[in-house]
């Protein structure tokens, strides 16, 4: 009972109708749908000429102390780790195109979070939450819902690229996309059955399969803990400072796009994984808003030192959601999964992108549920609600539909006559939305 108690009187676990072993199968379930960002992140900044084992272990270091000081601080099932997208911009925007050194970019990301902690600590952060009206909260929800399936679909084949209609269905007779199927085929029985951990044993079974099949190619790299010296505390702050002639006004701009595009993948994913935990209050308040703001800022000034890009909340936490985690127990047992991966990095390519696609799929399906709260027969709250849910997965960026939904609502408040003294920060906020869509000319 002895440990039992600790965790319960820690995370309050049964003021949250949860129990050990469930926030641990979550935190599982999270991890699993995560894990490929250990591979992932490394081939993406590797790019940037960073070496390829260093940023894997700082991946893997980054998303552990994030996910456990999340859980411990904020008690909520909210999973952090080097952010997707983000990552694509370090690397190819700010190294290659703009041709700043990696450690120079580093020194970028942690300035943007040091940044990101002022904000939050003067409250900034707080009133942009404060004006977003609770239509476009809930469209942030149901479009990070198509993003999941979206990304899902695409891992696993069943969706292409297409030149003449963008995309397409895929080939499904190929492994992947066979996989996919069967994994999504058993979730769905095994949810349809009620069975707890129905996500990770789908995960697990379709990793099984997919070995049967000789679909999983192990290659892995030699690699030791003295890689990550290879990433960390290389930051080069004095080189940012030296940032002069073109990059001058560059260095604003890799400032804004590091703060900007977090602020707003952080808001919508936090509001989309509370939301479906049942952790928001009926006035649409987040509780313990400010802790987990804090953590966020803190994930990426720390991730900057270990050494890979911007830290962030994942959208992936609603996997483990969706698997019952409800505490802060549920990030913590993610980060201390990732701690473990440290030793091994290498191996998470054991499990294939097939067999995670599948629960990113029905998780997504899942999460369009708080889509019924918008009032559709109002044209102030859908015209919104829908450029929110629609720029979501089209545009693959959360801040992106974010940005379109509170321009939207601005706009419409203004030309309906509606608009008070007290909606100055809204408008502030959306002409700040405009003039980044009108410099950045779609480079983020």
């Amino acid at each position: 009972m002895g440990m039992t108690g600790v965790l319960e009187r820690r995370f309050a676990l049964a003021e949250r109708g949860t129990s050990a072993r469930t926030e641990v199968l979550a935190g599982f379930t999270t991890f699993l749908t995560m894990a490929y960002i250990v591979l992932v992140n490394p081939a993406i900044l590797g790019q940037a000429g960073m070496p390829v084992a260093g940023v894997a272990a700082a991946t893997c270091f980054a998303a552990a102390f994030a996910s456990i000081l999340m859980g411990l601080s904020a008690n909520v099932p909210l999973a952090l780790a080097p952010g997707m997208g983000l990552n694509a911009y370090f690397s190819f925007t700010v190294v290659q195109q703009m041709g700043v050194p990696w450690p120079v970019a580093l020194g970028c990301v942690f300035l943007s979070g040091v940044a990101f902690l002022i904000l939050t600590l003067t409250g900034v952060r707080q009133l942009i939450v404060a004006v977003i009206p609770t239509h476009l909260f809930a469209a942030v929800a149901g479009g990070i819902g198509l993003f999941i399936g979206f990304i899902g679909l695409r891992n696993a084949g069943i969706i292409v690229a297409n030149p003449a209609t963008l995309v397409a269905l895929g080939d499904l007779t190929q492994p992947g996309a066979l996989l996919a199927l069967f994994g999504l085929a058993l979730i769905g029985a095994l949810s349809v059955w009620n069975v707890r951990g129905a996500m990770l044993i789908g995960i697990v079974a379709t990793t099984l399969v997919a070995w049967i099949m000789g679909q999983v190619v192990m290659k892995p790299e030699p690699y030791s803990l003295a890689a990550l010296t290879g990433t960390a505390f290389q930051l080069d702050l004095p080189g940012v400072f030296g940032l002069t002639g073109s990059h001058g006004l560059g260095l604003l701009e890799i400032l804004f796009v590091f703060l900007f595009v977090d602020l707003f993948d952080n808001l919508g994913t936090l509001v989309a994984v509370t939301k479906r935990a049942g952790l928001m209050d009926a006035a649409g308040r987040i509780p313990g808003l400010n802790r987990i703001l804090v953590t966020d800022a803190v994930a990426t000034v720390v991730g900057s030192m270990a050494g890979t890009s911007t830290v962030t909340s994942y959208v992936e936490s609603a996997a483990g959601v969706q698997a019952g985690g409800r505490t802060g127990l549920t990030a913590v047992v993610t980060g201390v999964l990732f701690l473990a991966t440290m030793f091994v990095a290498p191996y998470a390519q054991l499990v294939p992108l097939a067999a995670t696609a599948p629960a990113l799929i029905v998780v997504g399906g899942l999460m369009l549920l708080p889509v019924t709260e918008v009032a559709w027969e109002d044209p102030l709250s859908a015209i919104p609600a829908f450029l929110t849910v629609a720029m979501i997965p089209l545009t693959f960026s959360i801040a992106n539909g974010l940005a379109f939904g509170i321009v939207a609502h601005a706009v419409l408040k203004l030309l309906r006559g509606t608009a008070t003294k007290g909606d100055w920060f809204l408008f502030l906020l959306a002409a700040l939305f405009v003039i980044r869509f009108a410099w950045m000319g779609g480079a983020a």
